[in-house]
């Protein structure tokens, strides 16, 4: 198959590997995304000395995500792929594993989850949800993601996990800076420091982690770092460094993804009144329509990379063994064929079949119903209370490749 058609002297997927374009104005993003869906197939992005082909439509995400055995995880989702050194010293992420080794390790941690434990964590989930919005109308504090969005699903993990209060504040220092820069552009000089100190950060934290499981396998608790520990699946539990690789996926995967979703999803309240007015109205019949459409809308997840290992044909374009592909679940998320009038948020859409979790296959995220929890009591909290909470201005975006992150948004009450 030949390239794209170029548009302006250059092929159509440039823009994607330019870092400006991801510090455009969400709008003129998701513009460019509708452009490029209209090619129909793969787009050939030059970045880096291989290029990458984007997987732009619902339905291409969705298959690379089901055909796990032609679009490899491995040897790693994020971009740039981790170093083999970092992954020998840090150990691999389940998302960056496949077949048998990925299985066991999911089957290890799903069956940690079990029904006692996620009844406790959806009770927790309330009662932390109510405390920071107590927190909040009693100090008023201007500053959305610190002060609400950041608390919940922080609080909630740590709790989950069993993580003692003494270890909490500097886990949540050691997130943001896990984190922080992740499919950022930056100057030589910060791209030379920085990678360093979110390598700290996650070594840290894991090596925390691991001494919380050493203590739990002698004197198990009734939490999910002593089920994961003391687990016996084909007789296999965590090791010490699965459970650091597991616990740092869970806490900057699962605190960011959810913070983010949070926080776009009361700009997106605020920017809609309609829709609040509508949610507001009976927020027991259109609460899970609403969390749904904020994650489509926001797609806190913007793109995850897979490695072709074997030979597949997708809309006329071969992939041979050691093409890199992107599944940008932003573009997904929009695609026109699958949800009408898709750049509108409107919380009773249905169906809405989004790809905010992932396009399905192995890989989908298994903290989904967690996270859905998480926003529903948390919105329902913020909305009840009658003092009128809305966002101030524009949510100020990291401007990352990556994910939708947002580093801070005001926000103010409309009664005193």
């Amino acid at each position: 198959m030949t390239l794209p058609a170029q548009r302006n002297g250059q092929a159509p997927g440039r823009e994607l590997a330019e870092p400006g374009f991801w510090q455009l104005p969400p709008q003129r993003r998701l513009a460019a995304f509708a452009r490029l869906r209209e090619i129909g197939g793969p787009v050939f992005v030059p970045d880096g000395p291989r290029g990458h082909w984007a997987l732009l439509r619902h339905a291409h995400v969705q298959e690379a995500s089901r055909l796990p055995k032609v679009f490899a995880s491995a040897p790693g989702v994020t971009t740039p792929e981790p170093a083999r050194w970092v992954r020998s010293l840090f150990g691999d992420s389940m998302v960056n594993l496949d077949g048998p080794d990925h299985a066991q390790l999911r089957k290890i941690v799903q069956r940690a989850f079990t029904p006692r434990l996620l009844a406790a964590a959806e009770a927790d989930i309330h009662a932390v949800a109510t405390r920071i919005v107590d927190d909040v109308l009693a100090d008023r504090p201007e500053e959305f993601v610190s002060a609400v969005a950041s608390r919940l699903p922080l609080e909630v993990i740590c709790n989950m996990m069993g993580i003692p209060e003494r270890y909490r504040p500097e886990i949540a220092d050691r997130v943001n800076h896990a984190s922080e820069n992740i499919g950022v552009e930056r100057g030589l000089a910060s791209r030379l420091r920085m990678p360093g100190r979110g390598l700290r950060a996650l070594a840290r934290m894991q090596r925390m982690v691991s001494g919380i499981g050493r203590e739990r396998r002698k004197n198990p608790t009734d939490d999910l770092i002593s089920a994961l520990v003391c687990a016996n699946v084909d007789g296999q539990a965590l090791g010490a460094r699965q459970l650091g690789a597991f616990f740092s996926l869970l806490m900057v995967a699962g605190v960011e993804t959810t913070r983010n979703a949070i926080t776009h999803g009361l700009t997106l309240l605020t920017d809609h009144p309609d829709q609040r007015d509508l949610l507001l109205s009976d927020f027991e019949e259109y609460a899970d329509g609403a969390v749904e459409e904020m994650i489509r809308h926001s797609t806190p997840i913007i793109q995850f990379r897979r490695t072709v290992v074997a030979e597949h044909t997708m809309e006329g374009h071969l992939f041979r063994p050691g093409d890199k592909v992107v599944l940008y679940y932003a573009s997904a998320n929009r695609d026109e064929g699958v949800f009408p009038d898709p750049d509108a948020f409107d919380i009773t859409r249905s169906p809405n079949p989004h790809l905010g979790f992932g396009g399905g296959g192995p890989h989908f995220c298994l903290g989904a119903h967690l996270a859905r929890v998480e926003m529903r009591a948390l919105f329902h909290e913020l909305l009840t209370r009658p003092v009128g909470l809305r966002a101030v201005g524009l949510p100020d975006l990291a401007g990352s490749n990556f994910d939708n992150r947002v580093r801070s948004l005001k926000f103010a009450f409309e009664q005193p």
